[in-house]
Order: structure tokens, then sequence, then C-alpha cells
């Protein structure tokens, strides 16, 4: 071998940065290298079976599919051996030699001097080989490509600084073999027992026999035996998903988990299936406790693992979930698709949809079964992503609209998260409640045919047109704004509840929810309240609709506003802004800015309370200077009311600076 032909290489920056932050024990689990490098090795048998689907040649050299963990005491080495679809050359350098390509800089961002919380994180970045590095002074890779000739094999070596080696290496089998030296605190893990131990707590599952030299019971100086030990299975070799529920235990289900999503936490929920029939697959999804930093890159990979009559397929197989799901973590295994299959293939196969609403409807129902107190934390989690299905999944839509929560304006003090079936039941039970409305009153004609009260409060007593059913909900930019905003007042007056909706997809899928179990969704700050009368409006209702105060706002506020009309919304305030039936709100508006898409222009309406005293003396300013100051200042304190930026700050404070003037 020429001294040419060996190359050293920096480690990309990213790289470096990460590793040094694993070598300085980040991981609060040392012995999850082990799980780590093994799970490594079975991926690679298990690209061996896919790819010898094609060409049984090669496994030709090596039949028996097997990982092997060695150890030496003495020299104070581990290696995890396995015989699977090895790397060439320019693999090794790429594979090894890059860490965490796509999103490196969030992951470091997230990170705290909390160790022992940031640990927990580490595992979802797809950095298993270099855990290693957290009870290995120097790791050596020796590896050849299935395929490639005995002459083609690689070195890789590295300590975890700055560098890494590589070199060819001859008469190599093919596979890989990992060899850690261990730093001088980690010799614990040269020992056939505690390695033993570890196999069979974190890779009992795995497919593949993992094997170990045969325990021998010897007198300790009796000379080692020249030939080569004997082996044995340490592992049950058996996919996990493929045994019976009965026999597979809860923390067996925990960590095949953490096998198969690199997680360091158990899963918050999971469901094991198997269908028998028509169509025959099995599943196993889970959901986990914590969404991972990338969550809403929706162009990243991500999926299940799928497997074909129990050979390896693909590790992101997203045809079997739709994108709103994309948490989810598992495996489905099915003896009906073929064995041939490809991407574009599965896309247009009958049997993956069928598959695929099976598996949606399976998610949806685990977590609609899930208990309050164990969804809270999911939905905490995971609850953005959800609403997203709202308006991608119109045939999941009611099962989806049900595991929604929301903050309301039902029992503030405790601002606990509520849903669409809790909200329904409170309306019904508040129609219930409500006396019947012929008791109430004696200025209707006795002669006259009077509704039956559901009819009268829309049958959910939230005070409606006859017939119709209503949940009310406020889109704003925070949960405080809500509570504050002054759309509230007349519905806090009647005692309805109304859903404050603070996220930034809120706007985007209420545009698709229609309604729910009979009852139309309501924006409480977008067009005209359909409210019955009362004794507290029937005063502004006598006034007449051309009332020279709207007017006179109406020629002020030209260009600024649709119209000025008075308002069945208010209680307290002097005026709000109202969005049209079909006007786009803040959210879809800045959603468009922010993708480079210009917004359509419109402009709100202005109501105004015609019984508040601020109202009252602006209608008898004779000063119309003054009249049109304290009209765009009411027109201002309405904007930021609902959370808006005033067009015109300066002016804005300007004219209160005059009026305050004015008053001292």
């Amino acid at each position: 071998m020429t001294e040419s032909a060996v190359e050293k290489r920096g480690f990309q920056t990213e790289a470096r940065k990460l590793l040094q932050l694993m070598i300085n024990s980040l991981y609060s689990n040392r012995e999850i290298f082990l799980r780590e490098l093994i799970s490594n090795a079975s991926d690679a048998i298990d690209r061996l079976r896919f790819e010898a689907l094609t060409d049984e040649s090669l496994t030709s050299e090596d039949a028996e599919l097997r990982i092997v963990v060695e150890f030496d005491k003495d020299a104070g080495t581990v290696s995890i051996v396995d015989n699977g679809i090895g790397m060439s050359r320019d693999e090794a350098a790429e594979q090894l030699g890059t860490i965490a390509k796509s999103g490196t800089e969030e992951f470091f961002e997230r990170l705290t001097g909390d160790q022992k919380k940031d640990s927990a994180l580490i595992g979802q970045f797809g950095v298993g080989f270099y855990s290693a590095f957290i009870v290995a002074k120097e790791v050596e890779v020796l590896t050849r490509r299935a395929g490639a000739s005995a002459a083609e094999g690689t070195r890789w070596t590295s300590t975890g600084e700055d560098e890494f080696t590589i070199e060819p290496a001859a008469d190599l089998p093919r596979g890989t073999r990992v060899t850690l030296k261990l730093k001088p605190d980690a010799t614990e893990f040269a020992d056939s027992f505690r390695l033993r131990s570890v196999v069979r707590r974190y890779s009992d599952h795995v497919g593949v026999p993992v094997m170990m030299a045969k325990e021998s019971y010897d007198d300790q100086d009796q000379k080692k035996d020249a030939k080569a030990p004997e082996l044995e299975t340490v592992n049950a070799a058996k996919a996990l998903w493929t045994r019976p529920r009965n026999d597979v235990s809860e923390d067996e289900y925990k960590e095949f988990y953490k096998h198969i999503s690199h997680d360091f936490e158990d899963p918050a929920l999971w469901r094991h299936n198997k269908v028998e029939g028509k169509l025959e697959y099995t599943s196993l999804l889970y959901v986990p406790k914590r969404a991972p930093f990338d969550l809403w890159n929706r162009e990243l990979p991500r999926g299940l693992k799928l497997y074909v009559q129990r050979v390896f397929i693909m590790d992101d197989a997203d045809q079997f979930l739709p994108l709103y799901l994309r948490f989810v973590r598992g495996v489905v295994d099915s003896s009906d698709l073929p064995l041939n299959v490809s991407r574009e293939i599965l896309q247009e196969d009958e049997r993956v949809y069928t598959i695929k609403n099976a598996l949606t409807k399976r998610v949806l129902d685990m977590l609609a079964k899930t208990s309050d107190e164990d969804y809270a934390p999911i939905w905490d989690e995971f609850g953005q992503v959800l609403k997203e299905g709202v308006g991608e999944d119109h045939g999941n839509k009611d099962a989806l609209l049900g595991l929604l929560r929301f903050t309301s304006t039902f029992d503030e003090a405790k601002q606990q998260r509520v849903s669409l079936k809790s909200y329904i039941e409170r309306l019904e039970q508040k129609a219930a409640d409500t006396p019947d409305t012929d008791e109430q009153t004696d200025s209707v004609d006795e002669s006259e045919e009077k509704p039956s009260p559901k009819e009268d409060t829309d049958g959910g007593g939230n005070g409606g047109k006859p017939g119709k059913k209503k949940i009310y909900y406020l889109i704003a930019e925070s949960e405080t704004a809500a509570r504050q905003s002054p759309h509230l007042e007349v519905f806090r007056k009647r005692g309805i509840e109304v859903l404050l909706l603070t996220d930034r997809i809120d706007e985007w899928w209420m545009s698709f929810a229609g309604e729910y179990e009979g009852y139309e969704f309501q924006d409480v700050a977008r067009g005209e309240l359909d409210f019955d009368s009362d004794a507290d409006t029937d005063k502004e209702d006598a006034k007449a609709d051309d009332e020279p105060l709207l007017k006179r706002l109406a020629d002020v506020l030209e260009g600024k506003v649709e119209s000025v009309r008075k308002s069945k919304r208010l209680t307290d305030s002097p005026a709000c802004l109202v969005l049209g039936d079909q006007d786009m709100g803040a959210q879809m508006r800045r959603i468009m800015e922010l993708s480079g898409q210009q917004a359509p222009e419109t402009k709100p309406h202005l109501e105004v309370h015609l019984g508040h005293p601020l109202i009252e003396h602006l209608d008898k300013e004779p000063d119309e200077d003054r009249f049109k100051d304290l009209a765009l200042v009411i027109f201002d304190q309405a904007a930021l009311a609902e959370g808006t930026a005033v067009a015109e700050p300066g002016a804005y404070v300007q004219r209160i600076n005059k009026l305050l003037l004015d008053l001292l």
C-alpha cells in the first residue's frame, strides 16, 4: 500500500461540534452506544436482504446473516461485526464523516446547560454511530461493500477530534466491523456479562441473531483454545411485531420504539394489530411523547418502516399515513404487497390506499380513546399538526374535529382545554335549563303561536335565529388578546361560551371545518351577529339606520372602512372592527406575505356602540376638526384592541396628545 493511498479528511464543522458535545457525556446513559451500533448493523443486513432480491450473488459469499459482538478485556476493545451490505470508500467517507446533515444548527439552538434534559434529545437526530465516542477514545471501521472484490475494502479511523483517516484495506469479509478502543473509565464494557445484559435489554427484538462467544467456566489459568470461539445467540432474534401481543411485554414495546425511532424517551401510546382476511398485514404504531425539532418541515422524509413478507423494503414509507400524522413512528409488514415494489408503484397500488386508510383510522381511534389526562400532553406536542388534517383529510374530518382541544371563555379562572363535544354538551344543557319563553313574557299576544324554546334558541342555547345552531369562536394573536377582545362582550353578557383560537394555522383549517355534529362554526369577529333583540338593544334598534352620527363617521373614515354601522356585539367598548363574511383574516394575510404572495385588499367594518358615553359625546360634538380627531382615535383604538398595528402611529400619538392638552 502506497503512502498516497492514505487520506486524511476533516469532519464537517457541524460534526465536530456535535462530537465534542457527545464526548463530554451529554448522554445520560453510556450503554446506549451498543444499542445504536447494533441497530446500524441490523439496518445494514436489512439493506443487503433487499438488494439480494434482485441479485442473489450478494449473499453467496456468506448466506448466514448475523451480528457478532466481540470484546478483548486485555486490549480494552469492543467490536460489533455484521455481514450486511457494507460500504464503499466513498460511502464510508460521506456517511461517517458527515453527521446530522439537515437541521444541525437547529439542534444546537435547542441545547441548554441542562445536560440531563438535553441528552434525551440527541437520539432523535440520526447520530447513532457517533455515540461510540462516548466510551471510545478511538474508533476503527473496517468495511467492504457487498459485491466488491476482496481488495476493495476500506479502513476508517478517528479519535473524534478534528479529522478522520480513510485508506484502502485488503482481504476483508463482506460487511462492517466497528472496533472501539475503550476509554479508561469505560472498560466495564469489555466484559461478557455487561455486554449480554445490554444486548438483551435494548436489542432483544432485533430480527437478526446477535451473537457472542459462548461463555466458558473453565479455570481462568487454562490456556485459551487456539480455535475460534463457539458463538451463541444472545437475543431472541425474532421481529417483535410478528409476535402475538400477549407474548410481548410493555418494556419490550418501549425498547422496540427506541430502536426504530432513536428516541430516548418511552412512547406515549402504541397500538399493535394484525389484520387477516382479504388483505393481510401487521402494524405496530407509536405516538411519541415529544415532538421532534423538525416537525414543521413538511419536506423531510418520514414515515413507517416497511417490510414485505418480513423483508425490509424502506425506512420512510410515507404512503401509509397522511402528512398530518408525520409524528407517528412504527412498522407495517404486509404479505400481500409485491416483493419488487418500488416507491412509485406503491403510490399507485390500491392495496396501499386500503392500508393507509385503515392505519389512519387506527391512529385517530387510538388518540380518541386516550384519557383526557394522558391526551393533554400529546395535544400540547402535536395539536397544531392534527389541525392540518381538518383541511387535508375530508374523510376523517369529524374524527379530527373530535380530537381538537381549545381554550375558551368557559370557566376562565381554570383556563382548561375543552373539546367540541364538551362545548356542545354545555350549550344543550343550558338550553334545557332555560325556562320556556312564553313563561317569561306577557308582551306577546296569547293568540299567536309561539316557537318552542329549542327552535327559538337554535337548539343549542346560544341565542341565534330559529333553526341555527352555532359553535362560536374567536381568532386572535394570543390568549390574552383574545380574552380582552371587545367581540366577546355580548357573549359574556348572554353567558355564551366562545372558543379562543390563537395558533397560526387556525384561520386556515377553520375555512374547511364547516360544521360538527350539526353545529356551524361562527367567527364572532366576522359578519353581522344574528342575535335576537333584547331590552338593552331595543333603544339602539329604534334609531334610524341612516343616523347622522354613522354618516359623519363614515365620511371621516372614508377609504379606511367598508362601512360604519351600529353594533350588537358591544356592551362596554365604544367601537370594534369587524371582517366581512368573505374577507381574509390577519393570520392568512401574514401567511401569504411570508410566502411572497400579495393578499387581496379588504376594508373592515366599524361597529359602534351607540349607547356608550364616548359615542354619545361624539354625537354632540359641534367642532368638525375635533370630531375628526376623536373619530380617528376611536378607529385606531379599535384596531389596537384587535391586536392590529395602527397604520399611522405617529399621527395617532399626536391626536392623543392634542386631546389630552385640551382636557388639561
